[in-house]
């Protein structure tokens, strides 16, 4: 395995550094988790590719002109204190896991590089390649599988470089379309990486217009910031021709523009594929001393000149890209210690299970009782604080007791603007004035019920219009009472017409609360306990106890009720108080309107002192208090009509204050808010057996496979990025 001295080149000491750090990373095996520093060799078929591969590498892969690379090849350079080549195939995670597993158990090492086209045999035919010249098998003629073939040597550079296979463009004997379209997609894998240098490699015995590598390679670097455009093959163009004046200007980047330029290479022809590689560089030298290329400048042309671009190129890329392969190790770290801790501890055992179930528990108990007492201390309670406040909002909900508050507001609104059947005009009831005074929501923001602006309006009646319906329920309630006096169950009658929305509006209200309490906890336990969990507890606990506190709740309205449709009972001074201003405010409009009529206007009078005009008005006593016995209604029906009313306005403001009152305390609070932090709290675990635990809290086997793969992945990220903090603390760096 002897290499030429020059190989040495490829890296300084101060490069070899900064390149066997990636060389560590990779060996954690990050390579699918980050995007990492490598070169790949690209381009057509028949390009020139695996020639420059070897030029570079100084290894004699098997090559024959009538074959192509079938599959990408991965060259890991390693330096080592003996030498040694190690073949394993890497296989396409597609493959099915039977597959997988065999590919994997494949793994041949040689001492010597004439062993090398044997194993490579193995490795093709473990892929199950067909053999491209006959068109009999149905094997497929390409490969997703990767070949990786580790060399280490105590001369060996610190590297990793990638043979693709070459861009077809159309189907031939042995190649079918979908081989074409795998091809491109192994190569767009490879190229569109950020982090990848790309040596776009062109034949110049074909138009490189129409060689599809440099379309490709511009479509995933516009700029041009990490390709090196290499030419193989210019001793095959006609001295002095167009072609090869058209080659030398795309080699001086006049054409193509790639701000790594462009480099030219004489790969061995078929007559020198048994030459050695000191011959072949000696030849090469010869070449470009003596063709057309020698107004070239010496460190575009040649594979010693490309080693040390090669060398400086990746060094410098690798040195730029490192810290932001730190970034993205770092967050790639945080995302799975994320995902691992959504996992929550491991769950195997019974006493696992029940220990993993305690601590959620509690953390569902601190979290939920604060929600409810509005205590809102804590990341929990300002995730995404500076949204709009919204209903259907979970973020919202987080805060629960400021969302009950805002609903229960909303509620006493609607029940004091669309509570009443009939709007009494003069008679100081506001209509549809629902949420004026808020304005934090819409009016379709309700999550259960109609919004307040669907609810039906009180229908409006003036004065007369009103008594004419008391007058109606009167006539029907008459029993043995005097003219001037009414049945005083008259009153129950009117305040349930009145009232007859009350139990929609009540019944929506304490759905919404319900429904509301029911998407907090949802959004509490989903953020603190790992989905599958999650689903098994809400169905097997707290789904029913839900249903529980909606009924025990639903009962209690019920109660609440029946009450407002019995005989209406009141203690309260506020009724008999609002009954005698309602009165005194009709004797008031009375004596008003008496004083008015009773009252005349004086003609003007001018005062020549003064020089001013004054005017004056004279009420009669005599007429005022006849007047106002004039505006005695001798209707007794009608006296007795507006006595009903204003006992009926009366008690319904009361009835109205206690009924949102017993509401918001005896249904929504004892049976919705109180208590919600009981239902998952650490006394509930102390009283489940440990079967029951189990059913709730094992880890599934799904679960358990996803712990192990996060967890590997963590190892990985946590070696790679103690290895970064080390080289990036350097003073090379």
């Amino acid at each position: 395995m002897d290499t030429t001295s020059s190989l040495e080149g490829l890296q300084t000491d101060e490069q070899r550094l900064v390149l066997d750090t990636v060389a560590d990373i990779r060996k954690c095996g990050l390579e699918s988790i980050l995007s990492l520093p490598q070169l790949v060799v690209c381009g057509d078929q028949s390009a020139g590719k695996s020639s420059v591969l070897e030029a570079l590498t100084e290894i004699p892969f098997p090559r024959n002109d009538n074959l192509c690379t079938r599959f990408a090849t991965e060259i890991i350079l390693r330096r080592a204190n003996s030498d040694s080549l190690t073949i394993k195939v890497i296989p396409d995670d597609k493959r099915p896991l039977a597959e997988q597993e065999s590919i994997k158990a494949f793994n041949e090492s040689i001492s010597d590089f004439s062993d090398l086209p044997v194993l490579m045999e193995k490795a093709m035919s473990l892929m199950g390649l067909s053999n491209l010249s006959t068109a009999t098998s149905n094997a497929p003629a390409f490969a997703r599988d990767v070949l990786s073939v580790e060399i280490e040597g105590p001369r060996r550079p610190q590297l990793t470089l990638v043979d693709l296979p070459g861009l077809i463009q159309t189907e031939t004997k042995g190649v079918t379309k979908s081989d074409v379209e795998m091809v491109k997609e192994i190569t767009n894998h490879y190229v569109s990486q950020p982090r990848t240098i790309c040596l776009a490699v062109i034949s110049a015995t074909n138009d490189y217009a129409n060689q599809g590598i440099l379309t490709k390679v511009r479509e995933v670097d516009p700029e041009g910031e990490r390709t090196l455009g290499i030419i193989t093959k210019p001793d095959r163009l006609p001295t002095g021709s167009g072609s090869e004046k058209a080659f030398l200007n795309l080699a001086l980047n006049e054409d193509i523009f790639f701000k790594l330029g462009w480099h030219v290479l004489k790969n061995r022809s078929f007559e020198e594929g048994s030459s050695s590689f000191m011959e072949r560089n000696a030849s090469e030298d010869s070449y470009f001393n003596k063709s057309n290329f020698k107004v070239l400048t010496k460190e575009c042309v040649g594979i010693e000149a490309l080693r040390i671009r090669l060398s400086q190129l990746l060094f410098e890329h690798v040195k730029r890209e490192l810290p932001r392969l730190r970034e993205d190790l770092d967050e790639a770290l945080a995302e799975s210690q994320s995902q691992l801790g959504l996992l929550g501890s491991r769950r195997a055992t019974p006493d696992d299970c029940r220990a993993f179930m305690a601590h959620l528990s509690l953390e569902y108990y601190e979290t939920c009782k604060a929600a409810v007492n509005g205590h809102y201390e804590g990341e929990y309670f300002n995730h995404k604080i500076n949204q709009t406040f919204s209903l259907s909002s979970p973020n919202t909900n987080r805060r629960l007791r400021a969302t009950i508050q805002y609903m229960n507001t909303v509620f006493t609104n609607a029940l004091r603007t669309n509570g009443h059947k009939y709007h009494i005009m003069g008679k100081g009831i506001p209509i549809n004035e629902a949420t004026s005074s808020i304005g934090v929501l819409s009016d379709e923001e309700t999550e259960g019920g109609l919004p307040i602006s669907e609810l039906e309006s009180p229908k409006k009646l003036s004065s007369s219009q009103a008594l004419k319906w008391v007058e109606q329920v009167l006539v029907k309630t008459r029993g043995r009472e005097l003219p001037g006096n009414f049945n005083p169950l008259v009153v129950g009658e009117l305040f349930w017409e009145q009232s007859t929305n009350w139990q929609q509006i009540a019944v929506d209200h304490v759905d919404d609360i319900a429904h509301v309490c029911t998407q907090f906890l949802k959004t509490l336990l989903l953020a603190k306990a790992p989905k599958d969990i999650f689903n098994r507890l809400w169905a097997s606990h707290i789904q029913d106890t839900l249903k529980k506190r909606s009924d025990a709740a639903a009962r209690e309205l019920a109660m609440l009720v029946d009450d407002i449709k019995n005989y209406p009972i009141n203690y309260n001074h506020y009724y008999t108080d609002t009954i005698k201003k309602q009165r005194q405010d009709r004797q008031k409009d009375a004596l008003a309107k008496s004083i008015k009529e009773a009252t005349t206007q004086n003609p003007a009078t001018f005062s020549q002192m003064t020089k001013v005009a004054t005017s004056t008005m004279t009420i009669d006593p005599d007429q005022v208090i006849k007047r106002y016995t004039q505006h005695i209604d001798p209707d007794m029906e009608r006296h007795s009509c507006e006595e009903a009313l204003d006992c009926m306005m009366a008690i319904y403001k009361v009835s109205q204050k206690t009924f949102v009152a017993n509401v918001t305390t005896q249904v929504v609070e004892r049976h919705i808010v109180r208590g919600l932090e009981l239902i998952f709290s650490p006394l509930t675990i102390l009283g489940m057996k440990d079967a029951e635990l189990e059913a709730i809290a094992s880890e599934p086997l799904s679960a358990k496979r996803k712990r192990e793969f996060i967890g590997d992945r963590i190892e990985k990220l946590k070696r790679g990025q103690t290895i970064l903090r080390k080289v990036m603390g350097s003073a090379t760096l």
